[in-house]
C-alpha cells in the first residue's frame, strides 16, 4: 500500500511534534519533512513532492493564507490548514485550501486526543484524493430572474462536505432574494458554522445565519446547520416549515447530517423540495436524497468534474437519486429552471 506523503508546516516545536507522532502512527501515512515557515516549506515541497501538506494560518515571515496564494498556482499540492476558531480559515479555502481542521482547544486532553488519533488522519488521507479547483477562476456572474422563488410552500435542501463551504458560497452568490427557504449542512465543527453563516450573509442577496432551534424557513433566508452535536430536521405545521435541531446520534459519522436533515425535508415537503448534493467523502446525503426524489422532489448532483471529493454525489446517483447532475456553475441556474416550472 502507496502511504500518503505529508509535509507539515507549523512553527510551534511542541505542536508540530505532536503532528508528526500522530501521523505517523498511522501506516497509511508517512511525514516527509516539516517546515517552520513558508520558505522552508517551498524548498521542502520541491524536495520531497509530498502528496498532502498540513499549514498554520499564523506563521513567521509570511502569514499561511499569503503563502497559499503564491503557491498553490505554482505547486498545486492539497492542503488542509490546522486553525484555532477564526473566521480566517475561509480564506484559506478560498485561497484553495482543500480543507481544514480545526486545532484542539488548550487543557482538553480528550479533545487533543480526538484531533490527534481520529480528525487529523482522516482528514490528510481524504484530501490526498481532493481533486484541486483553479483558484484563478472568474467569478460566477449574477444571473438576474424575475419569476420563480417566493413561494412558502418550497423548499430548497442543500448538503456538503469536503469543498462544500466554497461550492455552497459560489451557489449562494447567484440566488436573488426572492428565492424559497434553504436550509443547509455543511460538515463542520462547533463555532465555526456561526462564522461562515455570517461570512455568507455578508456576501449574498438572501440573508444566512446560523439556525436556531425553532426558526422559521422563510423565503429569501438560508439556515445553516450549527456544528456540534445536534441534528437539524425540518418539520411542517400550520405556518409552514421550521426547523428543529436536537442533540441526536451521529448518521454516516456525522452530526449535523445531510441525511438527517433530506429525510426530513422529503417527509415534511415531498413535491414542493429541491434537493441539492455537492461535493464530499463517503455516502452522507444519498440515502435523503433518494427519499425526496421518491417523494415527488426534484434533485441535483454535483459533477464530477467540478468536485473536490467526488463521493457523496456519486453515491447519490449510483443510487438513482440524482435527477440532474450540473456542473457547479449550473446548479443555481437549474434550481431557478425547476422553480419556474411549478
Amino acid at each position: 500500500m502507496r502511504q500518503v506523503k505529508v509535509l507539515i508546516v507549523e512553527d510551534s516545536m511542541v505542536f508540530s511534534e505532536l503532528l508528526l507522532r500522530s501521523l505517523n502512527e498511522d501506516p497509511a501515512i508517512k511525514v516527509v519533512a516539516v517546515a517552520r515557515d513558508p520558505y522552508e516549506a517551498r524548498d521542502a515541497i520541491m524536495a520531497y513532492k509530498p502528496d498532502v501538506m498540513t499549514l498554520d494560518i499564523e506563521l513567521p515571515k509570511m502569514n499561511g493564507i499569503d503563502f497559499l496564494r503564491k503557491l498553490l498556482p505554482q505547486y498545486p499540492i492539497p492542503v488542509v490548514v490546522i486553525s484555532a476558531l477564526s473566521d480566517k480559515v475561509f480564506d484559506a479555502l478560498q485561497a484553495g485550501a482543500v480543507d481544514f481542521v480545526a486545532k484542539p482547544t488548550p487543557g482538553s486532553p480528550q479533545q487533543l486526543d480526538t484531533f490527534l488519533r481520529n480528525e487529523l488522519p482522516v482528514k490528510v488521507k481524504v484530501a490526498s484524493t481532493a481533486r484541486l479547483r483553479n483558484v484563478n477562476n472568474t467569478p460566477f456572474i449574477h444571473r438576474e430572474y424575475h419569476e420563480g422563488g417566493g413561494s412558502e410552500e418550497r423548499i430548497l435542501a442543500i448538503g456538503a462536505s469536503t469543498g462544500g463551504p466554497e461550492a455552497i458560497a459560489a451557489i449562494l452568490k447567484e440566488l436573488d432574494s426572492d428565492i424559497p427557504g434553504t436550509v443547509i449542512v455543511q460538515h463542520m465543527p462547533a463555532g465555526f458554522t456561526e462564522m461562515y453563516a455570517k461570512r455568507l450573509d455578508r456576501q449574498c442577496m438572501v440573508h444566512v445565519k446560523e439556525a436556531c432551534d425553532g426558526d422559521r424557513v422563510i423565503t429569501g433566508q438560508v439556515l445553516l446547520a450549527p456544528g456540534g452535536d445536534r441534528q437539524m430536521r425540518v418539520r411542517k405545521d400550520a405556518h409552514g416549515y421550521r426547523v428543529e435541531i436536537k442533540e441526536g446520534p451521529r448518521e454516516n459519522g456525522h452530526c449535523p447530517s445531510v441525511d438527517v436533515l433530506f429525510k426530513s425535508v422529503a417527509k415534511a415537503a415531498g413535491a414542493g423540495a429541491i434537493g441539492v448534493l455537492l461535493t464530499g467523502m463517503g455516502v452522507d446525503g444519498a440515502e435523503g436524497l433518494e427519499d425526496m426524489r421518491r417523494t415527488g422532489a426534484s434533485t441535483i448532483g454535483q459533477d464530477e468534474s467540478t468536485c473536490v471529493i467526488y463521493g457523496m454525489p456519486k453515491a447519490a446517483y449510483d443510487k438513482g437519486a440524482v435527477q440532474y447532475q450540473e456542473k457547479l456553475s449550473d446548479i443555481a441556474p437549474r434550481i431557478y429552471s425547476l422553480l419556474l416550472q411549478t
